[in-house]
């Protein structure tokens, strides 16, 4: 997520309360979950074992709860919760707005696109040409929406990302700041959740397809061409590729990359990376093949017991 426009990492310290490592004008230019940062964003670490990983990633402040050796061209905001005081700059920069309409006034609609009635269209939101929004659909603040999309009855773009941390009184969401991203021809069908980013775009690819009753967890990346369908769960930060298959109720961790045109199997659960050009089936996911062929192994054990029998 970019600021609306540079500010010092003094301002920033302002903003929050901490104390700083750098010069009062080192600039500050947006703010970043790890896996997106670039030089000028702001990245969070509160956990010894990520340190080094904030440290050494593109982003330019580390937001930090000890006090550590500034690496060269780098600063620091030094906190006693980074997680508490990454949320209040999202809530600095991206305040929640409520509305008072179901189309918002700033939401931007192209020629030819039907929006059908009872569907709420939230702030900054933009839809391109030719699109056809059925009833019941809520779009919240932000998204972008390409051409020649349809979005069917009861589906949620936008809800906010599925990311706590565990305190001793109960559990801190973390304040979600990105956005929806649906490119040029793609179909959801309905009742489907997709969740926007935390700070970057939760992104649906040109000319992807999905069925009824699918989730979509913050920060993925579904590429161009994919085929998706009934009850898949996708975790957060997942990064699917061009031309993938995925048959109904697949299931998937955090984090992973499946690779392009790869297919898997309904039920799959998948616990890890997948390479493309493959199919896989069961949980955790395995080349389907390999799988099916040990399977039939099994199944002739009492065969070969009862030759052994025999002999």
């Amino acid at each position: 997520m970019k600021f609306p426009k540079p500010h010092t990492l003094k301002q920033i310290a302002e903003i929050i309360n901490t104390a700083y490592v750098g010069s009062d004008d080192f600039p500050v230019l947006g703010m970043n979950e790890i896996h997106v940062v670039e030089p000028g964003d702001i990245v969070f670490v509160d956990h010894p074992k990520y340190y080094d990983k904030a440290l050494k990633s593109d982003a330019t402040i580390i937001l930090i709860n000890k006090e550590v050796e500034c690496p060269e061209g780098k600063a620091l905001l030094v906190s006693d919760d980074p997680f508490r005081d990454f949320n209040k700059l999202t809530q600095y920069f991206k305040p929640f707005k409520s509305a008072n309409q179901s189309i918002s006034d700033s939401a931007k609609i192209g020629k030819n696109t039907i929006i059908q009635p009872n569907c709420f269209i939230g702030h900054n939101v933009v839809i391109g040409d030719d699109c056809l929004i059925h009833p019941n659909v809520i779009i919240y603040d932000d998204a972008i929406i390409g051409n020649n999309v349809t979005i069917h009855s009861g589906t949620v773009l936008g809800a906010s990302a599925f990311y706590y941390k565990k305190r001793p009184e109960g559990f801190d969401q973390l304040i979600s700041g990105g956005r929806v991203v649906v490119k040029d021809n793609v179909h959801i069908g309905a009742l489907c959740t997709i969740d926007r980013g935390v700070t970057g775009d939760t992104i649906i690819g040109e000319g992807s397809k999905l069925d009824n009753q699918i989730q979509i967890g913050h920060d993925t990346i579904i590429g161009k061409k994919c085929l998706i369908a009934s009850q898949v769960g996708i975790a957060g930060c997942v990064i699917i590729e061009d031309e993938v298959t995925i048959w109904g109720q697949v299931g998937s961790t955090s984090a992973i990359t499946i690779g392009s045109k790869a297919i898997i199997h309904a039920q799959a659960g998948i616990s890890k990376s997948l390479e493309g050009g493959k199919v896989y089936w069961g949980t955790p996911a395995q080349e389907a093949k390999a799988e099916l062929k040990d399977k039939a192994y099994v199944k002739r054990i009492p065969q070969i017991i009862e030759q052994l029998k025999t002999k």
